[in-house]
């Protein structure tokens, strides 16, 4: 093999220069050159580099290992792997159909080879098995056709699903998912029938091409899944969490600072409202600034419910947690029709119960805590209201009372040994102000001290305090319920209760496996694309979680990735007797534990059969 330099020129009198790789075929007595790949401009590499990058090219193909390699050859070898993958890419002859419908129902042949096993080589491992699992559930909730109805090219569409596959199996930023698609995964085999780079500028254009549609997408997963699953969304949940920024993000309008959710008070935030119905499927969503106020957020996010929430005609129940449940919202869900369901934002007082003559019933919550509940009313309000002691709660809130406590009086010890100490203030007054700021800090523990302060002509000379005798609180554990709905009992409102603690999972989901914190993109489209996208493999992951759930297997999301990733694409080469290089394609076994999970989701355990490709030695 060598390299042919070409020279050209155009209408203009430009001339530029670009180099084939050609071999000497001798056809009868002459002999010609037969090009065998472009290689481009080459630019960067001199004469002798060429002659080496040639023979380099040569020596692979021809499979010869090249022990020593010059310090100054890096590039040249570089070079040379990534124009012998073009090549035999090239070359290669396809002798079965990729991408078979069914491999069961596929008959395969039988191929004796006579192969020389010392010559058995395998390269280019790549994982297959989650990729594989997620693209199957991408296609059963239909959005490639809703991206073809949009007028997408199907180039467009496969580059679309390789992202979102890849935000669900390795969310990372679209550099290093670049990175993973290209030495990594076979997700690009999947959808492009062969390898193929894809750069991180044509994901973050794809990024933006799919927040464009993201009314449409939002709403057809909406209806689709309620379809696909038989829901009837009777019950939805709301919520509001927030992201934090690394960076200043001096120029964004959404990134403001707010009370942070992961106590980032020193970043700015991004927030995200979430609607989803009780199986954990998203009905709505939308993007607001980092500083928004939950109670806020409830009144545009219920104009825009009816139209999320299918065709029932029924309104359904909405299930929101206390921080949201303010009595304006509450009166403008009775105004709007709906009925709803929350925690109260402040202890009841002068209640009394429904019914004298029952007991508290006896429950579990979610983590098998024992708790009691009770129907009880309220002279000035219609609502109906759930008296609820928990255990572990009582016992949680006793021990941070301790805990504060503690730290109370440290500091009070603190401020009271220094009087005696030289160089610490002694003025009255201060101390007073001192003593202020704890019990500002602990207001909790503040309530339990008696504090006395002596002083002589301004000058503090002593600090005393006592515990008070006080009984335990019998509040310890307890808080209340509140809902519109009228002839509901006891563990029907703790049920529906219960459900908000899928939101809580949705949020863990989306910030934790699907890496939507912390957000470092620049330029707020980006961002919003960003959290876009990883509600898209949200959607994904929770409809692979909901079916496994309902054949009992109840594996976590990083779980699964770990199961699926045993399942490999694997290349082998070997020589056979005549001659040739023979290179399989194939998909390893999946182990018990796949196989159970795509029996469990009714999936295809493999993408093809085999792929085979014969070339000369």
């Amino acid at each position: 093999m060598f390299i042919k330099k070409i020279t050209k020129g155009n209408k203009q009198d430009k001339q530029y220069t670009y180099y084939r790789l050609c071999e000497s075929v001798r056809i009868g007595t002459k002999t010609r050159h037969q090009n065998l790949l472009n290689l481009g401009s080459l630019e960067g590499l001199n004469a002798d580099e060429q002659k080496h990058l040639a023979n380099r090219i040569e020596s692979l193909y021809a499979g010869k290992h090249t022990l020593f390699i010059e310090p100054s050859s890096a590039k040249v070898e570089e070079l040379a792997h990534q124009f012998y993958k073009k090549l035999r890419g090239k070359l290669q002859k396809e002798t079965t159909a990729a991408f078979l419908p069914k491999a069961s129902t596929v008959a395969v042949s039988s191929d004796f080879q006579q192969v020389d096993i010392n010559s058995v080589q395998h390269d280019d491992v790549r994982e297959v098995g989650a990729e594989w699992l997620c693209l199957q559930a991408i296609q059963e909730l239909k959005i490639p056709d809703v991206l073809q109805a949009q007028g997408w090219l199907q180039d467009t569409v496969n580059t679309a699903l390789a992202h979102l596959v890849s935000r669900a199996v390795y969310p990372a930023s679209e550099h290093k998912t670049a990175q993973w698609m290209e030495s990594s995964s076979a997700i690009s085999e999947l959808l492009f029938k062969e390898h193929q780079s894809i750069s991180y500028q044509r994901l973050y254009k794809t990024s933006d091409l799919l927040f464009k549609q993201k009314e449409t997408l939002e709403k057809h997963l909406s209806t689709h899944t309620n379809e696909l699953f038989k829901l009837n969304d009777t019950i939805v949940l709301y919520d509001l969490t927030n992201t934090y920024f690394e960076g200043r993000k001096v120029e964004s309008e959404i990134a403001q600072f707010g009370r942070s959710k992961e106590k980032r008070s020193d970043a700015k935030l991004v927030s995200l409202a979430l609607v989803i119905n009780p199986e954990g499927f998203v009905k709505y969503s939308k993007i607001y600034q980092g500083n928004i106020s939950e109670p806020d957020t409830l009144l545009v996010t219920i104009e825009s419910l009816s139209a999320a929430t299918g065709n029932s005609g029924s309104k359904p129940i909405v299930v929101m947690d206390a921080g949201i449940a303010t009595e304006k919202n509450l009166t403008m869900l009775k105004e709007k029709d709906y009925d709803y369901l929350c925690v109260t934002r402040a202890k009841l007082k002068d209640y009394k119960c429904v019914d004298i003559s029952k007991l508290p019933i006896q429950l579990y919550d979610n983590r098998q805590s024992l708790i009691e509940v009770q129907k009880v009313k309220h002279a000035d309000n219609p609502d109906s209201f759930l008296y609820v002691k928990s255990t572990k709660k009582a016992l949680k809130e006793e021990a941070m009372e301790a805990h504060f406590s503690v730290r109370f009086e440290e500091e009070l010890n603190q401020l009271s040994q220094g009087l005696s100490k030289k160089g610490t203030t002694k003025k009255a007054e201060k101390i007073s102000e001192r003593i202020g700021r704890i019990k500002e800090r602990y207001p909790a523990a503040n309530k339990h001290y008696d504090i006395k302060l002596n002083s002589k002509n301004g000058i503090a000379t002593k600090l005393s305090f006592t515990r008070k005798q006080t009984t335990p609180p019998k509040n310890h554990g307890v808080y209340f319920l509140r809902t519109s709905l009228t002839n509901i009992d006891e563990k029907t409102f703790w049920e529906i209760y219960n459900t908000l603690t899928e939101v809580e999972a949705s949020f863990r989901i989306l910030k934790t496996d699907l890496s939507l914190r912390p957000v470092f993109h620049q330029k707020d489209d980006s961002t919003m694309a960003h959290i876009h996208l990883g509600l898209l493999a949200y959607m994904v992951v929770n409809t692979i979680r909901y079916k496994l759930k309902q054949k009992n297997i109840h594996h976590d999301w990083r779980n699964i990735i770990r199961i699926m990733n045993t399942q490999k694409l694997v290349t082998t080469s070997f020589n056979n007797k005549k001659g040739q290089v023979i290179i399989l394609k194939k998909c390893s076994q999946p182990n018990a534990e796949v196989l159970a999970i795509y029996e469990a989701l009714i999936y295809k355990p493999k993408p093809f059969t085999m792929k085979k490709f014969v070339l000369p030695q």
